[in-house]
């Protein structure tokens, strides 16, 4: 499945299940000199990509058994980042941003000229070549790695957030996240540097909390040899081996006020000074920086520099905590889940709906960094089946043993107000509300029908 003068694969899966389309989709491609490989719905669509990895994806979106919106969500959740072109004779505008939220590359209405396929397939395909060139000819992550968007949400604000990022990738300012910890601050930041000009150059990190003031400052500037004792040799500091790149300044709040003012040179001047050097080097840097403070209230405090402040917020960002983007606590524990899976070697079955609306009636306090341990954690626990709720309740056993009962438990109360806030978010729609939990509209149903059971038959006004 290799074109022999490119060294790309030239796969192409299709997923329709009308035959004439098949037939005329299969002969244009095929003509182009791809290999193409044919399914009828979202479960063929899915063993065929984890067995013949294409290089691009065409699928409906209305399709018998496993839709192409559903196989779009569960091929980007495993991690596997091919272009994904959706095709649809329903819906318009609302279908095609709901596809694109969900990681389609493109939208054809149909019935579409096959001219205009061919374009975006060569457009996609000029594009893989020129980064392969660019990237000196290295593969393609495959899945379960770092995924190349870099930054996995379907909450609006953090949507809105990456939208206004990408506005200002192609300048040099320097950009300020806030954020609780485990909210993935550095996450975005790399999502960032892939988005700048500067995606070829380095990304270099370091965090301000983990080192003493004196050990740091050598870091961060670099030191000439003898310039104190144990400096056998000069040393390039992280300004130095970030120069065309970018530096990401972890915890910037912890920085002593001594340090800012030496940071806040290097911000002005973009030159730095090696510790034991009389002549300053000039540094071409963007510089990113996360904290988990709220800077504005540190400066009040005195105890952070308002100059530095207002330097370092120039474009300023804050990343929600997880409890508030609920839209991403699924989205998110799918993708843990199958990378859990993978790295231990065992069968994907997927998380019951019990587990996810537990998962989804959590607080967080530790936010992504804490779901993904409890993922981590419930796999190994889980035997045959999916992930059940009782994987996910292992820090106090005896405590989640006595909660997680009938009408009582404070479990069920949980997933109960979850289940009828969404619903009143949704002013009453089931398959909106569905949805938004990532349960069936059956599981739904019989879940409102216990609720009015153990209500005495009383309504519950949904």
């Amino acid at each position: 499945m290799l074109d022999t003068e490119s060294g790309l694969g030239r796969g192409i899966l299709v997923i329709e299940d009308d035959e004439q389309l098949q037939t005329a989709l299969t002969k244009v491609l095929s003509q182009h000199g791809y290999e193409v490989t044919v399914a009828r719905d979202g479960y063929e669509g899915l063993e065929h990509v984890q067995q013949d990895a294409p290089w691009l994806v065409l699928t409906d979106l209305n399709l018998p058994g496993k839709g192409g919106m559903e196989f779009l969500r569960e091929v980007r959740t495993q991690g596997y980042h091919m272009p994904v072109v959706v095709m649809t004779a329903y819906g318009g505008v609302d279908v095609a941003v709901e596809a694109l939220k969900y990681g389609a590359t493109d939208f054809l209405q149909k019935p579409f000229p096959l001219d205009r396929l061919e374009k975006i397939i060569q457009q996609l395909d000029d594009d893989r070549c020129e980064q392969r060139l660019v990237s000196g000819g290295t593969q393609e992550k495959t899945a379960y790695d770092e995924p190349p968007e870099g930054f996995l949400t379907r909450a609006p604000k953090v949507l809105q957030t990456l939208k206004m990022l990408e506005m200002v990738s192609s300048s040099s300012a320097t950009i300020l996240i806030q954020g609780e910890s485990g909210t993935g601050k550095e996450v975005l930041a790399r999502h960032i540097h892939r988005k700048s000009p500067r995606a070829h150059q380095p990304f270099v990190a370091i965090n301000c909390a983990a080192l003493p003031e004196g050990l740091l400052e050598s870091e961060l500037f670099g030191y000439e040899k003898g310039a104190f004792t144990g400096a056998l040799a000069r040393r390039a500091g992280k300004f130095e081996q970030a120069h065309k790149g970018t530096l990401l300044l972890d915890e910037i709040g912890e920085m002593s006020l001594g340090l800012q003012a030496k940071l806040l040179r290097v911000l002005q001047e973009r030159e730095i000074d090696r510790l034991g050097s009389q002549k300053p080097v000039q540094v071409d840097v963007r510089v990113l920086v996360t904290t988990n403070r709220n800077l504005a209230q540190e400066v009040q405090a005195g105890r952070f520099r308002e100059d530095v402040y207002y330097r370092l917020s120039v474009m300023p960002f804050t990343l929600p905590p997880l409890r508030d983007r609920p839209e991403d606590i699924q989205l998110l524990a799918e993708h843990f889940t199958h990378r859990s899976f993978r790295r231990n070697r065992r069968i994907w079955n997927g998380i019951s709906d019990e587990a996810m609306l537990y998962l989804k009636s959590q607080p967080w306090r530790g936010n992504v960094r804490e779901l993904e341990n409890v993922i981590e954690r419930g796999v190994l626990l889980a035997e045959d089946g999916p992930l059940q709720v009782e994987h996910f309740q292992f820090e106090e056993p005896a405590l989640a043993t006595s909660t997680y009962q009938a009408a009582s438990g404070t479990i069920w109360e949980m997933e109960r107000d979850l289940i009828l806030r969404t619903l009143e978010q949704h002013n009453g729609n089931r398959t909106h509300a569905a949805r938004t939990l990532g349960i069936s509209i059956r599981t739904l149903r019989n879940k409102l029908r216990e609720y009015r059971q153990l209500n005495g038959g009383l309504s519950l006004g949904v």
